[in-house]
């Protein structure tokens, strides 16, 4: 903690203050040797970094940089908690999601977790897919109800698993007021994810039910999650929550519930992402937001969000899914930072099925570091007053609040999600995306920046899909999936053929020379599981052609320095095409070297170049 010293000397008072002028004139210095011409405002502009909604990040912000007051947690708008203690009294709720279908073993995992950390269980149940609901008595033995609290999901069986629920707690001594957590009605969201024309009727009788009998239970999730996966942006998740939002106060409202009744009955659940200011933007924009949805509706008091976020599905990969753990602690920091009430962690192996018993441990224990060895909860709001995550709020909410008003000018949620508005945005969304990862102006790593074509793919028993075989609804997209394509068109051939698809490294020079663009093409081909071979560690016009040969490949990419270029690309070429090179990549901008068919270079379209050459070679 910083002092201030008793006699209110500060330590930077001999030194004048800077303006921002004089930064932007040292920026332009800096550029200037980059050979970026640029002055004033540009030089700013030229080291700002573009997001989704129409958002920009600037290099730097300050006090100057205006943002709405927040005022103090627990008090409208809520942009600083919903709470005015925040997490500080016990951290965040550590909530387990678990889709195992046998009672014993889903009651086996469930033990376990509680036992180490989680606080709070959320199950699948009912369908073909959740633990049967006559199941759930056992899956919940041993389990002290009164202290954890349950949250469901049960599109298929709500009504089915919901009296279970309260059966169980009447069963075992749970007085109505003890009870806590989520029935888990959505049917909006139900219906985003199947295309199943929603019926609220359901919801809204159980919703009544909380309210006059358990005060601790919230009948209505506002899921934003299906929105999230099918490659919506940070603002559009939270412009369809608030549509979501609305049309359930709508239903609630109109049954005789009052609004501050109304608001207590829904939870809202956000994606986290490894981008952790923007998550914690968006929690922060998503409380700003919802208390104007509740002042607009005759109730400021009730404008208090119970979050929920859970680790964003889209980033997790398949392919080194290692590195799955380090995104997920940043989105669980990002979660709490933003101050989520509850927080679901998704086991680094999630993408690939169902999670084994190390990959439930690191996630759990992934918000117990944060929480016991960071000290990530004793803060009440720690980005509050940061420069940038106000002004990034503040955007943030401003785009998320015009795309909510869009939605409500289509008529509402139901409306647009059933005239296909809501998809044609999201898709729009997720090509322009799409692109970036392509260009890997976005990059994956551990599958297209610093990939491992050789690993060995990692094995999970399959997981259950509640919505496989949807007749409709969005869709669910990853990061990886263009990537993870192409990976296994090479897995493909190694089973067919004993290798993987292979490109000879044909370098120019001394190391000096072509270590850079050797390593950017080897990342390159890496990254649609085409394996690299550099040996020689150099050639020349006279020994490409046996080097090609030895290699056994049929796609060779130059690498060197543009004036080594100049020098010699066009003879070694040639040679590479004698020894019967179909394709000859030079790593570098386009030029015209005659036998080099195409360049490859930071920015290209990756997915479209291994496209090409996995489709040349002849991999299906």
């Amino acid at each position: 903690m910083t002092v201030q010293p008793a006699d209110g000397l500060s330590p930077a008072a001999e030194f004048p203050d800077p303006s921002h002028d004089q930064w932007q004139t040292l920026v332009e210095g800096v550029l200037r040797k980059s050979g970026k011409e640029v002055s004033g405002s540009a030089a700013e502009e030229a080291l700002s970094t573009t997001l989704e909604d129409g958002l920009t990040t600037r290099p730097l912000y300050t006090a100057q940089d205006e943002s709405p007051d927040t005022g103090f947690p627990g008090f409208a708008p809520f942009t600083r908690g919903s709470r005015a203690e925040g997490n500080a009294a016990g951290g965040w709720d550590v909530r387990q999601r678990h889709t195992l279908t046998d009672p014993a073993r889903l009651n086996e995992a469930v033990l376990g977790d509680l036992e180490n950390g989680v606080t709070s269980l959320w199950l699948t149940v009912g369908g073909p897919v959740g633990v049967p609901v006559d199941g759930l008595a056992r899956t919940l033995e041993g389990v002290y109800l009164d202290l954890a609290p349950i949250a469901l999901d049960a599109p298929a069986d709500l009504d089915a698993a919901a009296t279970e629920l309260l059966r169980l707690y009447e069963e075992r001594g749970v007085a109505k007021g003890e009870a806590r957590g989520t029935l888990g009605a959505d049917p909006l969201g139900h219906e985003a994810r199947t295309g199943v024309e929603a019926d609220l009727t359901a919801a809204v009788r159980w919703a009544r039910v909380c309210d006059a009998e358990y005060p601790g239970l919230r009948a209505v999730v506002v899921d934003a999650l299906p929105y999230h996966e099918a490659g919506g942006s940070a603002g559009e998740e939270l412009g369809l929550s608030l549509a979501t939002g609305v049309a359930y106060l709508r239903a609630l409202t109109g049954a005789g519930m009052s609004v501050e009744a109304a608001c207590g009955q829904l939870e809202f659940r956000y994606a986290a992402t490894a981008d952790q200011f923007l998550t914690i933007a968006k929690l922060r924009a998503a409380r700003r937001l919802w208390a104007r949805v509740a002042e607009a509706s005759g109730a400021p008091a009730a404008g208090a969000q119970r979050q929920h976020a859970v680790s964003s599905p889209v980033m997790m990969t398949r392919r080194d899914p290692w590195v799955n753990m380090l995104r997920t602690t940043l989105a669980t920091l990002g979660a709490g930072v933003g101050g989520a009430d509850s927080v679901t962690v998704l086991p680094f192996d999630h993408a690939l099925g169902l999670p084994d018993a190390f990959a439930r441990r690191i996630a759990r224990n992934t918000s117990t570091i944060l929480m016991e060895e960071s000290h990530l909860a004793r803060v009440i709001d720690p980005a509050g007053g940061s420069w940038y995550v106000e002004r990034l709020t503040d955007e943030l909410a401003s785009a998320a609040w015009a795309f909510f008003q869009e939605t409500e000018r289509a008529g509402g949620l139901p409306a647009a999600l059933r005239s296909g508005t809501v998809a044609e945005r999201l898709a729009a969304t997720w090509a322009a995306r799409s692109a970036k990862l392509a260009r890997r102006k976005e990059p994956i790593t551990g599958v297209s920046e610093f990939p491992q074509p050789g690993e060995r793919p990692v094995e999970r028993e399959p997981a259950p899909d509640a919505y496989a075989g949807a007749p409709g609804g969005l869709p669910r997209v990853r990061r990886d999936e263009a990537f993870e394509a192409l990976r296994a068109r090479s897995d493909a051939h190694l089973a067919a053929t004993g290798s993987r698809p292979k490109v000879f490294v044909a370098a120019l020079g001394p190391a000096a020379a072509h270590t850079a663009r050797v390593s950017f093409a080897v990342n390159l081909f890496g990254a649609g599981g085409i394996e690299a071979v550099h040996d020689p560690v150099s050639v020349e016009a006279d020994t490409a052609a046996g080097a090609l040969t030895a290699s056994g490949a049929t796609v060779a990419v130059l690498c060197s320095s543009d004036a080594l270029y100049a020098e010699r690309a066009e003879q070694v070429a040639g040679a590479l095409k004698s020894a019967g090179a179909a394709l000859v990549f030079l790593a570098g901008r386009p030029g015209e070297y005659a036998g080099v068919d195409a360049h490859v270079f930071a920015g290209c379209d990756a997915v479209a170049v291994l496209t090409s050459v996995l489709d040349r070679m002849g991999v299906a």
